[in-house]
């Protein structure tokens, strides 16, 4: 699996790095970059232990109201204060943010050439008159972000496509590594609320294709085109990310199993068919699509149809990541118990 997420996280950069060299048409780039994007945050999330903390079902359904809270406030802040201004507070925001999504992603990388107890000893820093608030770090995580603030740097200097493409799938990877959606029931709630909610604000609103345009942030990905009306094709994160999350609750399945990658293939080419269906609606009508509207079926679909096929939907069904961490703890304390008593 380590050797997949090295060169899945290789042909990422050579993905991100191809357009400089030679002309990759744009709607090829939008699929592979996305999908490549998906495969290594899927393969990144897969822990030795589950994850501690998942959204519950009341989150997922309070999600796209919350989305849809954010995505018009930031309509109404471009609407009636200066978009350099907005944008101006928002570079300076996703300026930390990049430092802490780029430093991460390249951490497993750098760690490998640091000495041990470089990676296992943390640091505490209190903040000065506020004691009580406190940063935990390594000394590795400070050697990860001196790349990281030099890039950003560079973004917020020149804000080239590529930074922010780079800056993108940071976010992306990072974001399907450490998301956890616990059970595939609330992976399905929450991927049919974000289905309504991007068919709404794109078919019968102009707040999300305004934002987009406007948000001079890495939110999206950017694609350029011969265009000259429409320099770039967008993708915005959250079709990456969102549908990220649940493919990748799939691998921790199969794996769970003790069955790699069994219903994380379905998952995955029904994000890639996905991918490959919104760019070919998106060029037969000449107009931005809910990219969820076709990815959320797809991947749902393609993984059902594989479920039921193997009988497997009852043991799908009732997968609890939540769980999963309660047994780890509590065979951690059994262990450890039973250990002090042979001392």
């Amino acid at each position: 699996m380590k050797n997949l997420e090295r060169l899945a996280n290789l042909a990422l950069a050579g993905l991100s790095l191809a357009p400089l060299v030679v002309k990759v048409n744009p709607n090829v780039n939008v699929v592979l970059t996305a999908c490549l994007a998906v495969f290594v945050g899927c393969y990144r999330s897969v822990k030795d232990t589950p994850p501690t903390e998942t959204m519950s079902n009341e989150h997922a359904m309070r999600f796209p109201l919350v989305g849809s809270a954010m995505l018009l406030s930031l309509f109404l802040l471009f609407k009636f204060f200066s978009k350099d201004l907005v944008n101006a507070v928002l570079t300076c925001y996703f300026f930390l943010l990049g430092i802490l999504a780029f430093s991460a992603t390249l951490l497993p990388a750098i760690k490998r050439f640091l000495p041990k107890h470089w990676n296992e000893n943390v640091i505490v820093w209190r903040f000065p008159y506020f004691r009580s608030l406190e940063i935990e770090f390594t000394k590795s995580q400070v050697v990860a972000a001196i790349p990281g603030f030099f890039f950003c740097v560079w973004y917020a200097a020149k804000k080239h496509w590529l930074a922010n493409n780079i800056l993108g799938l940071a976010f992306c990877i990072q974001g399907i590594e450490m998301l956890s959606l616990g059970s595939f029931k609330t992976g399905a709630i929450l991927l049919g609320g974000l289905f309504l909610y991007d068919i709404f604000w794109v078919f019968f609103t102009p707040v999300m294709v305004s934002v987009a345009k406007s948000f001079d942030a890495p939110i999206k990905l950017l694609f350029p085109t011969a265009d000259a009306a429409r320099p770039y094709s967008m993708l915005g994160l959250g079709d990456i990310v969102i549908p990220g999350i649940f493919v990748a609750l799939a691998l921790r399945f199969d794996v769970s199993r003790g069955k790699e990658s069994q219903y994380f293939k379905s998952a995955f080419v029904g994000y890639a068919a996905g991918m490959i269906l919104t760019i070919v609606v998106m060029n037969w009508f000449q107009a931005a699509q809910p990219a969820l509207l076709y990815i959320v079926p797809a991947v749902i679909g393609f993984l059902a149809v594989h479920v039921t096929w193997n009988g497997d939907i009852k043991p799908l069904m009732e997968f609890d990541e939540s769980k999963l961490a309660e047994d780890t703890s509590s065979k951690d304390d059994s262990n450890s118990a039973s250990s002090k008593k042979e001392e």
